[in-house]
């Protein structure tokens, strides 16, 4: 079962709206069981917080409940646990690639890879309002889409 992990930095905003996207693209193709998802960030500012409340509005406006998620910082053993870790963008890649062991190199990339025409960053909405938020949400929306479609391609219907 493949693992993936989103990364941004402080994992209140972007990367468990792109968890709890995810989970639910996999939920409704009955592919939940099949793929290890969860995300973190690559900071210590926000440990054991709930997502921020404008993201949290715009996952419950698409039917998606983000109330129990907290906010974890990356560890070690993630870059062993994990197949594929996402950062969101690009300073979050930096981050990831000098924390990481080199051997694990290989998992990191930006979550949009996969969708190079929504551009290599996912904005950061944590200062922005209503607006910005459901704009990220289109945004990890679409690359959730497109990664579940390499997915399926490469791990789990190959």
């Amino acid at each position: 079962m493949p693992g993936v992990l989103f990364v941004c930095l402080g994992n209140i905003c972007r990367s468990p709206s792109a968890q709890a996207l995810f989970e639910d693209l996999l939920a409704i193709r009955n592919l939940d069981a099949d793929v290890f998802v969860d995300s973190a960030g690559a900071s210590d500012y926000h440990v054991g917080e709930p997502p921020c409340r404008i993201m949290q509005r715009a996952a419950r406006a698409r039917g998606i409940d983000m109330s129990a998620m907290r906010s974890r910082q990356v560890q070690p053993e993630d870059f062993r646990r994990f197949d594929y870790i996402f950062a969101m963008d690009r300073a979050n890649l930096d981050d990831l690639l000098w924390m990481a062991p080199p051997e694990h190199h290989h998992k990191i990339s930006l979550f949009l890879a996969q969708a190079p025409d929504l551009g290599p960053d996912v904005p950061d909405p944590y200062y922005g309002g209503r607006d910005q938020a459901e704009r990220v949400m289109d945004i990890i929306e679409e690359g959730a889409q497109a990664l579940l479609a390499h997915l399926l391609k490469t791990e789990i219907c190959p």
